[in-house]
């Protein structure tokens, strides 16, 4: 049986499916009998107030998810839930049949923006929902700089671009537990001291080199830019192309060596001063 938290949870679906809450309570009770209720066994066994019930089983008969049936010999009218596996195929057509019109209809009516766009977001799962809409959309290449904090969110994203054709170049800090596509980990420096010389897990996903995300994270709080501003794509892309040159020099020339040659160059010994930027911090409060 299921408890009323999880039922309270299914009428939320299927309201976000498109039903009124009264429609979505009438369905579940349909569906909960087995068999054709009339109006007053559905408002009673759903709660939906006599007044309106038969006008909410009219709406759940005109969305395809009851049918109205003759009950014995007698004339009187009782309603059947479209049962549950045929209700899930339909809903999923439904949604699909939008999606497809979408994908023509919008692209018509979009102009190109007059200017290149900067906005902000914040909190996690919307950054990582960005994150994600780059990496689906890519068709030609994709520059990644990650932490395993925010890795395990893209995997399967990355994977599919990969099998998209798409060109993945991806530097990654800590213990990021899978490679995919051309694939480098920052060990020159340390994730510790990137950690601390920043101040935050900095990451950039750059979709096709026409945008990017630029994000950061103090533990769990999160936000990033995003900017179709070819000068700031060009900058993070820049970043991650870098990054990755000095891993492979890194390999090619041992840690050792090249560690040695970083605390010994004036030049180098210089621009491994400051700490971070005071925007960034200003970011977690």
């Amino acid at each position: 049986m299921i408890s009323i938290m999880q039922l309270d949870r299914v009428v939320d679906k299927l309201r976000d499916s498109g039903m009124s809450g009264y429609e979505a309570k009438a369905y579940l009770a349909l569906l909960a009998a087995g068999r054709p209720y009339n109006g007053y066994e559905v408002a009673k066994a759903s709660g939906v107030p006599r007044s309106t019930v038969y006008e909410t089983l009219a709406k759940l008969v005109a969305r395809g998810a009851a049918f109205e049936v003759r009950v014995g010999n007698t004339e009187s009218t009782a309603y059947l839930a479209l049962p549950a596996e045929s209700f899930i195929a339909k809903l999923r057509r439904d949604f699909d049949d939008n999606i497809e019109s979408l994908t023509t209809a919008l692209p018509r009516v979009a102009r190109r923006p007059e200017a290149n766009l900067v906005h902000h977001i914040r909190g996690r799962a919307n950054v990582v929902d960005r994150a994600r809409d780059l990496i689906q959309r890519a068709g030609e290449d994709l520059f990644v700089s990650i932490w395993a904090e925010e890795a395990g969110d893209l995997e399967n994203d990355l994977r599919q671009a990969v099998r998209r054709g798409v060109d993945v170049s991806i530097v990654a800090f800590g213990d990021v537990t899978y490679e995919v596509g051309h694939f480098y980990r920052h060990t020159f420096s340390s994730p510790e001291v990137v950690l601390g010389r920043l101040g935050a897990r900095l990451f950039v996903v750059a979709d096709d080199r026409r945008s990017v995300l630029v994000g950061g994270a103090f533990g769990d709080d999160t936000w990033a830019m995003w900017s179709d501003d070819p000068a700031v794509v060009l900058v993070a892309v820049e970043f991650v192309r870098h990054d990755i040159a000095m891993q492979v020099l890194v390999e090619r020339l041992g840690k050792d060596t090249v560690d040695a040659f970083w605390h010994t160059d004036p030049t180098l010994e210089r621009l491994q001063t400051g700490q971070g930027s005071p925007g960034l911090r200003r970011q977690a409060l």
